[in-house]
């Protein structure tokens, strides 16, 4: 019978060839030979790779394909505001309701969720079908524009410049 002591490895350790390093071993590690390149700490990305990218592709490119739309409930309204009183993006944004995406005003729509007992004028937003239907029950009004107009995006407004 086999002891501790008589027990001998099958196959022997074979070191690990460290790469990479300078000396007389061979292998440059990927870095090539000599040159900026081949120096420690050269991370160099390739410049035109970031031009590509930046290029659209072709067929139908619309780089203002998403917009940013704030979605509001009925019942913030009801809290919110008194009866007759006129709803728009810039009264949603003094009332801190809603806020300004990258200094713009954001696309806002109005869902159907909760209950409203008020009468409210509602401008310039989009308007889910349900929320529609329950602001002119009690007596509302909803000046909606088409999806398009509210969905254009205006232009970003520019940083002051020291004179």
């Amino acid at each position: 019978m086999m002891q501790l002591h008589e027990l001998k490895q099958n196959t022997t350790f074979k070191k690990k060839k460290r790469v990479g390093r300078g000396g007389k071993k061979g292998t440059y590690c990927g870095g090539g030979g000599k040159g900026q390149k081949g120096r420690a700490g050269a991370k160099f990305k390739p410049i035109i790779r970031g031009w590509i990218k930046r290029y659209p592709k072709l067929r139908g490119y619309n780089f203002n394909t998403q917009t940013e739309v704030s979605s509001i409930n009925l019942d913030v309204l009801e809290k919110t505001f008194e009866a007759k009183t006129l709803i728009n993006p810039e009264a949603l944004i003094a009332e801190r309701i809603i806020r300004k995406i990258d200094g713009r005003i954001p696309t806002v729509k109005i869902l159907g969720t909760g209950e409203i007992k008020k009468a409210l004028t509602i401008e310039n937003c989009l308007v889910s079908k349900t929320a529609k239907e329950k602001i002119e029950k009690v007596g509302g009004t909803v000046k909606e524009k088409t999806k398009k107009e509210v969905l254009k995006k205006e232009p970003k407004p520019k940083a002051k410049t020291k004179k």
